[in-house]
């Protein structure tokens, strides 16, 4: 066996990664005469390691992002990076981003394909928050990706360079409305709250809804 295939047992590499999107509502100016009329946003869809002194380049073969299916060419395939794809719409949904890694004896590499599910935001989290000017959304996420007992030839390309390890941070902590790394319990309650008071509201409607028939019911019978 090749030294560069062979695995460092009982070790485990981190690689902190973010992936993501951003939105911002469609102007006129960027609107192209090929955009559907029904479509309010434009969109980018992302995935990059956090520290730019990793480069995974050697590793990644090409990230493939699946859109909704709705969408011409579905399942979008980017082989370097930036590792993004750009798109205009209406809805929100799930995309499945897919790091395809290289395979081959000669490179050392022979690591599983690693999979996200992200769920596309074109709006607030939180809906009591006010909108920007734009309507710009950003919804980020930290994850790692983890090489169990990596091969000599991936411990040396993930171990070239010193590491900081420090986690993502918010570029502007007041957006944390927008830009997230795990769900805010504020934020959530705020989202509950504004459910809940349409569902009492909706509830206050049919009530009234219900006397209001009943007074005609009577007035009938008089």
């Amino acid at each position: 066996m090749s030294s560069n295939t062979k695995r460092i047992k009982f070790v485990s590499i981190s690689v902190p990664v973010i992936y993501g999107n951003n939105a911002v509502r469609l102007s006129p100016e960027k609107r192209k005469p090929n955009t559907p009329p029904d479509h309010t946003h434009e969109w980018t869809v992302f995935f990059k390691p956090v520290l730019n002194n990793i480069d995974l380049t050697p590793l990644i073969k090409k990230v493939t992002f699946k859109l909704h299916e709705t969408y011409e060419n579905a399942v979008r395939s980017v082989e370097k990076p930036p590792y993004q794809v750009t798109e205009t719409g209406w809805g929100e949904f799930e995309i499945i981003i897919k790091i395809h890694f290289h395979t081959g004896l000669e490179l050392g590499i022979s690591e599983k394909n690693f999979q996200i599910f992200h769920g596309l935001k074109l709006h607030p989290f939180n809906p009591q928050q006010p909108l920007k000017e734009n309507g710009e959304v950003n919804s980020i996420l930290y994850d790692e990706l983890v090489f169990q007992e990596p091969t000599e030839k991936v411990f040396e390309m993930l171990t070239r360079k010193p590491v900081n390890l420090l986690p993502y941070s918010l570029s502007n902590p007041n957006n944390r409305d927008q830009e997230f790394i795990r769900t805010d319990e504020t934020d959530e309650l705020a989202r509950l709250e504004v459910y809940i008071k349409k569902i009492k509201d909706e509830i206050e409607h049919q009530h009234n809804g219900y006397k209001d028939l009943e007074q005609e019911k009577l007035a009938l019978l008089q």
